[in-house]
Parts: C-alpha cells; sequence; structure tokens
C-alpha cells in the first residue's frame, strides 16, 4: 500500500490534525495504525515504515498514540519528529504515580484488572496452554482480561497485522486514559498535563539523539588541570590516586592509615587532627576549612575525586560522541513528582565543567531559568492573592520582605522553608508572620503535609499522582514511625509545589520545541528550571524573545487567570559557562 494511498484511507476514516492516531512501528516488519474512525485497524509491510510515519505527519498531523518513549525515539533516531502524542506510559504515570509502566502494567491498571495476576513471560507449560474453547487463543488478551506475556516480550512485532492489532490496544488504553482523566477535579487541566507531558517525552528522545555540544579538548583539558594527564595504564592510574591521596593524608600526624574513600575513616582521620564531626557531608566541611589544612585538602581531593570517578575520561570516551554530542538517556518524569530527568552526567555536571559546553560555529545558546519558580507556583497553585501580588515584582522577596517585617535574605529562607517543611532556625521564627501574611498558601502546604503524614496520597495541579508511603510501628519502632511520618509531611507538601513546578517547565519546553524550528533553535538541554536552546547566530535574538514569549504563553495556559507572574533570566551565550547565576 502506498504512502498517498494510506494518507487517503486515513483521511476517509476522519482522521485529521490533532485527531488520535495509534501507531505501532518496527522497521524490519512494518507499521500499524488504529483510530476510532477505523471500522478496522491498518496494517502495511511498507519498505520504509519511518518514511510512511512522515507522510502522514506532513499531510494530517495527527496527535500520535504512542505505547512508550520508545516508539519516538526510533522515529528520531530514523530522521522523523511529529509534532504531538499521547504516550501512553507517560499518561500512566500522572494517573496512578510512580515509575513502573510496562505495557502490562499500563493495560491491567486502566482496565483495573489485579497486578498480582499479571502474566510473565516463560516457556509454555501444560497449565500456560490456552484452552481450545478460547475465542481468540493467539491473539493478545487471556480470558481474564490480560495482556498476554508472549505478546507483551515481543510478540506484537512479528507481523504486520500483530502490529495492527497492537495499536488498537494502544488506542484503547489511550481512550481509558481520556476517560479516567474527565473524571478528575479539574477535567480540562488534567488532560491539558496528559499532552504536556506526552509532548516532553517527544523531546526527551529528541534530546538523546541530538546531544550536548561539547568541545572535547576543552572537557580533556579541564579533567586534565583537577586530575593530571589521561593515565596510559592501570598502574598509572593507581599512581595518580594514590598521590592525590597523599595530598590529603600528608597534614595527618605519623601513624595512621586512613581510607579516604570511607565516610567513616574520614571521621577517624579528622578526629586523630582534633575535629569532631558528626558526619563529612562537604556543607559541614566548608564550614571548618579553617580549622586545619587537611580539611582544605580533603575538599580538594573530593572535587577530584569526583572528577576521577565520574565525569573524568571515561565518562567523555564512554558519553561523548565523534560528532561533539554528549548523549544520555531522558525520560519525562522521575516517577516522584514528575520533573525531567537524564544520565551520563546531563544533570550532574560539575560547574567546572561547563566552560567545555560550546555552541557550535554559527550558533549561539539562549539560556534561560525561571526566576523565584517555586514561591511563584505556590502563588498560583494556592489561590493566595497576597502572594500572586508579591509575584508582580521582579524580586518577589523584597514585597515578602517588607510584608513581614525583615531583610530580604530573612524572607527568602523563611518562604523557602515553609515549602520545604522546615520548623527550627531563623527563617523559622517568622513562620507566624508568614501564616498571618499569607494564610491562603500556608494553608494549602499545611493540608499536604497532613496528608502526607497520614499516608494519603496526593494530586498535584495538574494532576499527577503522588503516592505517600506507610509506616509500621510494630517493625520499626514508635519513634521511628513518627519520624517517617514526619517526613513523609515534608514531602506532601513540598512534593505538590516541586511537581507543579515541574509541569509548567514542561508546558513551556513544549512551546519552545513548537516555535523554535522556524529560527533553527533545539533545545538540547532541560535542567530542572532551565532550559538550554542551541540557535542559529543569525536568529539569536528572536530566538531568546521566544523564549521569553513561550513562558509567558505557557503561564497563561497553564494558570490562566493571569494573577501570577513568572520571570525568565535569558541571556545569550557562547558557552555555558557565560551564564550567570
Amino acid at each position: 500500500m502506498s504512502a498517498s494511498s494510506v494518507v487517503e484511507e486515513l483521511r476517509r476514516a476522519g482522521v485529521q490534525r490533532g485527531s488520535l492516531l495509534a501507531l505501532a512501528i518496527f522497521s524490519e516488519v512494518g507499521v500499524g495504525f488504529a483510530s476510532p474512525g477505523f471500522t478496522a485497524s491498518v496494517a502495511t509491510s511498507a519498505s520504509d515504515p519511518a518514511a510512511l510515519v512522515q507522510a502522514i505527519e506532513d499531510e494530517l498531523r495527527p496527535r500520535w498514540v504512542e505505547w512508550s518513549g520508545d516508539t519516538a525515539s526510533a522515529l528520531v533516531r530514523a530522521g522523523v519528529r511529529v509534532a504531538t502524542a499521547w504516550d501512553l506510559v507517560a499518561v500512566h504515570r500522572l494517573l496512578f504515580g510512580g515509575w513502573r509502566a510496562d505495557p502490562a502494567r499500563v493495560w491491567a491498571q486502566v482496565h483495573e484488572l489485579p497486578l498480582q495476576t499479571i502474566p510473565t513471560a516463560g516457556p509454555r507449560n501444560l497449565f500456560s496452554l490456552p484452552s481450545n474453547d478460547e475465542a481468540d487463543p493467539e491473539g493478545p488478551r487471556q480470558p481474564d482480561g490480560h495482556l498476554r506475556a508472549e505478546w507483551t516480550a515481543g510478540g506484537w512485532h512479528t507481523t504486520p497485522e500483530h502490529l495492527a492489532r497492537w495499536a488498537q490496544l494502544a488506542l484503547e488504553v489511550a481512550q481509558r486514559q481520556q476517560a479516567q482523566l474527565a473524571q478528575m477535579a479539574n477535567p480540562e487541566r488534567a488532560a491539558a498535563t496528559a499532552r504536556a507531558e506526552s509532548t516532553a517525552e517527544l523531546l526527551c528522545a529528541e534530546l538523546a539523539v541530538d546531544g550536548l555540544p561539547m568541545d572535547r579538548a576543552i572537557a580533556e583539558s579541564i579533567i586534565g588541570s583537577i586530575i593530571g594527564e589521561r593515565p596510559r595504564t592501570e598502574a598509572e592510574a593507581v599512581s595518580q590516586r594514590g598521590q592525590r591521596d597523599g595530598e590529603v593524608l600528608g597534614h595527618a600526624p605519623p601513624g595512621g592509615q586512613f581510607d579516604l574513600r570511607s565516610p567513616g575513616q574520614v571521621k577517624s582521620l579528622l578526629r586523630f587532627v582534633g575535629i569532631e564531626v558528626p558526619d563529612t557531608r562537604a556543607w559541614r566541611l566548608e564550614a571548618l576549612r579553617d580549622r586545619h589544612p587537611l580539611v582544605e585538602a580533603l575538599l580538594v581531593w573530593r572535587k577530584a575525586e569526583r572528577v576521577s570517578t565520574t565525569y573524568g575520561y571515561g565518562w567523555l570516551d564512554e558519553n561523548l560522541g565523534a560528532s561533539g554530542r554528549l548523549r544520555g538517556t531522558w525520560s519525562g518524569s522521575d516517577g516522584a513528582a514528575g520533573r525531567m530527568t537524564a544520565s551520563a552526567g546531563l544533570h550532574n555536571m560539575p560547574a567546572d565543567m561547563r566552560p567545555a559546553v560550546v555552541a557550535e560555529p554559527g550558533h549561539v545558546f539562549v539560556r534561560a531559568d525561571l526566576g523565584q519558580i517555586e514561591p511563584r507556583v505556590l502563588a498560583a497553585i494556592s489561590g493566595d492573592p497576597q502572594l500572586a501580588r508579591a509575584t508582580q515584582e521582579p524580586d518577589l522577596y523584597a514585597p515578602v520582605a517588607a510584608q513581614l517585617g525583615v531583610d530580604r535574605a530573612t524572607a527568602k529562607v523563611a518562604v523557602l522553608g515553609a515549602m520545604y517543611g522546615q520548623t527550627t532556625g531563623h527563617g523559622a521564627q517568622v513562620l507566624p508572620r508568614l501564616r498571618s501574611s499569607y494564610p491562603v498558601a500556608m494553608a494549602y502546604l499545611d493540608a499536604g503535609d497532613r496528608s502526607g503524614q497520614a499516608s494519603q496520597d496526593l494530586r498535584t495541579y495538574g494532576g499527577r499522582l503522588i503516592r505517600m508511603g506507610t509506616s509500621n510501628p510494630n517493625e520499626v519502632g514508635e519513634r521511628e514511625a513518627r519520624s517517617q511520618e514526619a517526613a513523609r509531611g515534608r514531602y506532601g507538601r513540598n512534593a505538590l509545589v516541586q511537581g507543579a513546578a515541574a509541569e509548567l517547565f514542561k508546558v513551556w519546553a513544549a512551546i519552545v520545541r513548537a516555535r523554535g524550528s522556524a529560527l533553527d533553535a533545539r533545545i538540547v538541554l532541560c535542567l530542572h528550571d532551565e532550559l538550554l536552546v542551541h540557535a542559529s547566530a543569525d536568529h539569536a535574538e528572536a530566538a531568546a524573545q521566544l523564549v521569553d514569549d513561550a513562558l509567558q504563553e505557557a503561564a497563561h495556559r497553564w494558570a490562566p487567570d493571569g494573577s501570577v507572574r513568572f520571570v525568565a533570566d535569558t541571556s545569550v551565550i557562547p558557552r555555558w559557562s557565560d551564564a550567570k547565576d
């Protein structure tokens, strides 16, 4: 079947811009489609399935229903980038929380089937053979409603007909997910979140393929300045480690032997020079660096050790390709509050390495960082009019400080502490004034805290389920149970804010992704509340304006009453390290 005939058949079935079209694709087999307008799905063994998808995308622009981001990844690797999607895994995590979202679980939960009876793949035996009275003994569904393990383990892509049936199943799940979203407290917002989460998975597929521009020579120079030249043999690597250890141990009195990679032995080493600490966390040692030269040497050693073991030459060799792009695996949700995640050090790269992140010739970076995003999000999701009024200022903490009668630094600590459940310290001293000045916001946080302590699951502003654990005093003891309860409360109040902030961020990123192609501008990094866009130098200012305009559009879509102002620090830079934090 030719591409044009498939497009016409889809058009006759009512497929148009934005309508659901389920897709199952496997390059060696073909492609299957299903849409609400079909009486049966379409299967084709096209020699180039990705090209067929591209033809449909160009002509019809449907919302592609995908089982997971793996489909988007396969398309991007084949040179196809679709505009919109309905990602079943992304929406499943929104509806049901957590991380696990394989097809069998997605199918089971949306059909309200017991998870403990999900079949597992394995050799068939006398008890697992299909019975003769089954209507479809080789089909994808078991008599109990679950998907067959043979299908979820790969049987879905053995023939074009199987691909078509797999697409039908995907469409059924999508329709059930939409029905469940429609039952939420704010169905329109929940559906919008599902669409944004699905687009985030498309972006993740593109980020994984595109990678982050990086100059290998600069990166190796930075690594060399911290840990020395690249070792040629394992013996040289061992010698370098020994030299680094010696820079620290040389400050200790003779007679002791200590392993710097053991926190317990580091505590003993510090005790050896008269410094007693409950732990060896970096922030604690920073405060003690003037007490003894050993502490300063230990901090330097830690930096070098981190680079050597995590961000050294091996890291570059594994993740930085010949094209000069650093690549990792991306996900649109961390399985908790919903923040984007990345591997290969993309989310944890030391600041020392940022000078190596350099735009390619003829290009620049547009870097935009959301300003004071957490309190601004709190103002929007809680509906606190007083806090919303404070967001109209570029520096939100200035009017808050004036309202509380404290200095700006104290106001900032107090607001952040309230969102994280801090009950001690300087900021906590003004907690009563916070409650008096911003009662609606504080009540919102307190409600999340109480639900968390009671092990009641929460839903974010956009509808994401946040699972809360439980504690059994008979297993952990009364005191530990109370500690866990308090920790759940702190997590609950903060996850509501962090989750909503992640939802706003992904709406923003989705708009930048959609608008940027016209300016040769692509997102190459999403880091918490920061976007890094790689853009043509000829369109640098236009791309920067696009990023700012996209934030205002995202804010209007996400919080349409317009009472809260969102701001970003946007700059055009040649390398990542040129951005001012």
